[in-house]
C-alpha cells in the first residue's frame, strides 16, 4: 500500500511540474518580446498628418496581443499577433472586409525591426483584390516606433507610414 502511495505521489508531482518544465523548455521568441513591450496607448500621424491612435493589449491567457488601430477617417482596424515557435503570425481585420495573415520570421535577440510577409487571407474576391500585404514595425525607443503598412491592389503596391508616441 506504501509503495502504491508512493507511486501515486511521484505520478501527481510529475503531472504538475510537467508542464512548467515543457514551458521552461520552449525556445526564447525575441519577436513576442519586443510586440509585448508595446503594450498600452500610442498617438501617432499617419504619413505626417492625420491623427491616429492605437492601443495594444495582452488577451486570451497571454497567447495573443490585441491591436485597435482608430482614426477620424477610417472605422476601428484590430490585428492579433500570437507566437508561432520562434517566428510571428499576425491577422489583421481590415476595413475592406478581408482578414489578410501575415508571418515575421525568427527575430534576433532586441530586434529594432520586424517585418511581417503575406501568407494568405481569408474574406479576399481575387488575388487582385486591395489587401494588406507587408508590415514593418521599427522600434525607436521604449516611448517611440512606427509602422510602415503596405497595401497591394491588381499587383500594385502603395506603403503607408505611421508614427507613433506612447501616451503619458
Amino acid at each position: 500500500m506504501k509503495l502504491l502511495r508512493s507511486f501515486g505521489l511521484i505520478a501527481l508531482l510529475a503531472l504538475t511540474l510537467l508542464p512548467a518544465a515543457l514551458r521552461a523548455a520552449e525556445k526564447p521568441n525575441p519577436g513576442w518580446e519586443r510586440m509585448k513591450s508595446l503594450v498600452g496607448e500610442w498617438d501617432g500621424v499617419y504619413q505626417g498628418k492625420a491623427p491616429v491612435h492605437v492601443s495594444y493589449k495582452i488577451v486570451s491567457k497571454g497567447t495573443t496581443l490585441m491591436e485597435i488601430m482608430s482614426s477620424s477617417e477610417e472605422p476601428d482596424m484590430v490585428s492579433m499577433y500570437t507566437p508561432d515557435g520562434g517566428r510571428l503570425l499576425m491577422t489583421h481585420y481590415c476595413s475592406e472586409a478581408n482578414q489578410p495573415r501575415l508571418r515575421a520570421e525568427a527575430t534576433p535577440a532586441e530586434p529594432k525591426k520586424i517585418s511581417f510577409g503575406f501568407v494568405d487571407a481569408s474574406g479576399l474576391a481575387t488575388p487582385a483584390a486591395g489587401h494588406m500585404h507587408h508590415l514593418e514595425v521599427v522600434f525607436k525607443d521604449p516611448d517611440h516606433f512606427s509602422q510602415e503598412w503596405t497595401h497591394r491592389a491588381d499587383g500594385k503596391d502603395m506603403t503607408s507610414t505611421f508614427d507613433y508616441t506612447r501616451r503619458r
